[in-house]
């Protein structure tokens, strides 16, 4: 028997001629899930005029809701082939975004670049979870904000996120998530603080209905069991 790739992220090159068609149901829930997290996002920062950087941004669903917001994005991602369907997509459609091909651990952007780095789905993934928060604070601006979200590593995320979501209901591919490398809230708590950022309000992210074609909608939700998101700042220069 074939052991399951774990942490697989060959999948977003894997589905990137069809990441904009709705025809897959993973990326639709992928789609699906940006709403959820910007109805609580947006009570923390008004996007409109800034410069904002989706680390991890794939085929592009984020950067482009963060664009239609007024903000000035850019977007970067490993996936060389999902940054082409982003790139496509956002010129198809008018929008001015920016899209590198790149990794968490190395950005190739100056120091004190951005007014604010989203990255969704993501730190769940990386090889190096310190170089990454490092390399997030030395971009963004003094004030600037992190926003983020990732998975809860306990046995109840595990069997939601892997046995649920992966294995039986086919939410996301086979072996895209590691469970060893979810990450607790005071894990990154720890490793936001170690990074020099200040720590701000966490909420947990999941299932709140589903729609017409069946698939989950999202949004906030007290418990940060599963899935939870969250905010941080780096220190201002009068700090």
């Amino acid at each position: 028997m074939t052991k399951t790739r774990r942490n697989n992220l060959d999948i977003y090159d894997d589905v990137a001629t069809n990441w904009w068609s709705d025809d897959i149901r993973w990326v639709r829930t992928l789609k699906n899930m940006v709403p959820g997290r910007l109805k609580w996002f947006d009570r923390h920062i008004d996007w409109s005029g800034t410069l904002v950087l989706d680390l991890g941004c794939a085929g592009g669903f984020m950067a482009e809701a963060l664009a239609d917001r007024g903000a000035k994005v850019i977007g970067i991602d490993p996936a060389a082939q999902a940054i082409e369907a982003a790139r496509s997509h956002a010129a198809k459609a008018g929008k001015d975004i920016r899209y590198d091909v790149g990794v968490g651990e190395d950005l190739t952007y100056p120091s004190d670049s951005f007014d604010a780095v989203v990255c969704v789905d993501v730190l769940e993934h990386v090889t190096d979870l310190d170089q990454v928060l490092a390399e997030v604070a030395r971009v963004l601006r003094p004030g600037g904000t992190f926003l983020f979200d990732t998975i809860n590593r306990n046995p109840v995320a595990r069997f939601a996120a892997i046995t649920i979501a992966e294995d039986i209901v086919g939410l996301l591919p086979k072996g895209t998530h590691d469970p060893d490398m979810f990450i607790t809230p005071a894990e990154l708590t720890a490793a936001l603080s170690h990074a020099g950022f200040d720590i701000g309000p966490q909420t947990g992210l999941g299932p709140r209905g589903m729609n017409r074609r069946f698939d989950f909608t999202f949004g906030p939700l007290p418990s940060k069991a599963i899935i939870y998101m969250g905010i941080a700042t780096v220190p201002s220069q009068l700090q």
